[in-house]
C-alpha cells in the first residue's frame, strides 16, 4: 500500500527535513506533493533525486491525499487543518495548534501509539514540543516502573526552531555585533544574539 502525501510548509527547514526523512526511510508513497504559500509558488526542492515544483496551499485539493503533514507554523494550521481534515485528509501537524484540543490526540509513538484511534474525531493528529516528546520517551519506562507524580523540567530551545526566519536573524545578528553594526529585530521580540528569551512560538 503506498500513500499520496502533502507537506504543507515545504520550503522551510523543518518541511524540507520532512521530505528528507520521507525519502530516507522509504515510506511508501505513491506521490509527493511539496505545498507553502503563493510567495513560494514554483520554487523547487528536493525528495531523493527528483525535484518537486512548489505548489500554492490555498490552490490545492486534497480530496485525493492521504496524509498532508502540516509545518506551516500555528497559524496556518489553525486556519487549514480543519479543512484539510473535513476533506478526508489526515492532517500530522507540527506546529502547537491543537496540543490543548481534546478532540486531537497528543501522540509519540513510542509512549502511546493507541492513542492515535482519536484521530477520526477531526481527522488531525498533532505532536508535543520536540523537548517534550524526547522527554517522555526516557520517563514513560520509568512512570510504568515507579508511578511518576511530578517532573519539573527548564528547556533552552535553539533558533531553529522559528525555522529558516530565526535562524537567519540569529546570523544577522551575530555579525551587526561583531562589527559594531546595528542590530535589528524583526523575528524574535527581543535581540536573539547571544541572548536568552523567555518566549517561544505562541503563548497559549
Amino acid at each position: 500500500m503506498s500513500f499520496k502525501v502533502a507537506i504543507v510548509g515545504a520550503t522551510g527547514n523543518v518541511g524540507r527535513e520532512m521530505l528528507n526523512i520521507l525519502e530516507e526511510r522509504g515510506f511508501p508513497v505513491s506521490e509527493v506533493v511539496a505545498l507553502a504559500s503563493r510567495r513560494s509558488q514554483g520554487t523547487e526542492v528536493s525528495f531523493g533525486d527528483r525535484t518537486l515544483k512548489v505548489r500554492a496551499l490555498d490552490q490545492f485539493d486534497f480530496s485525493d491525499t492521504d496524509i498532508c503533514i502540516m509545518s506551516a507554523g500555528g497559524n496556518v494550521s489553525k486556519e487549514w487543518s480543519p479543512k484539510i481534515g473535513k476533506q478526508g485528509c489526515v492532517v500530522i501537524d507540527n506546529s502547537s495548534a491543537f496540543r490543548y484540543d481534546q478532540d486531537v490526540p497528543l501522540i509519540v509513538p513510542e509512549v502511546n501509539p493507541d492513542a492515535i484511534s482519536l484521530f477520526t474525531r477531526k481527522n488531525i493528529i498533532a505532536n508535543p514540543n520536540c523537548s517534550t516528546a524526547q522527554l517522555v520517551v526516557a520517563l514513560k519506562p520509568l512512570h510504568d516502573f515507579a508511578t511518576i507524580k511530578r517532573v519539573v523540567v527548564a528547556t533552552y530551545q535553539s533558533v531553529s526552531g522559528a525555522g529558516k526566519e530565526g535562524m537567519d536573524e540569529l546570523f544577522t545578528q551575530t555579525r551587526a555585533v561583531f562589527v559594531a553594526d546595528q542590530v535589528d529585530v524583526k523575528k524574535f521580540t527581543k535581540r536573539i544574539a547571544f541572548n536568552v528569551i523567555p518566549h517561544i512560538d505562541v503563548f497559549l
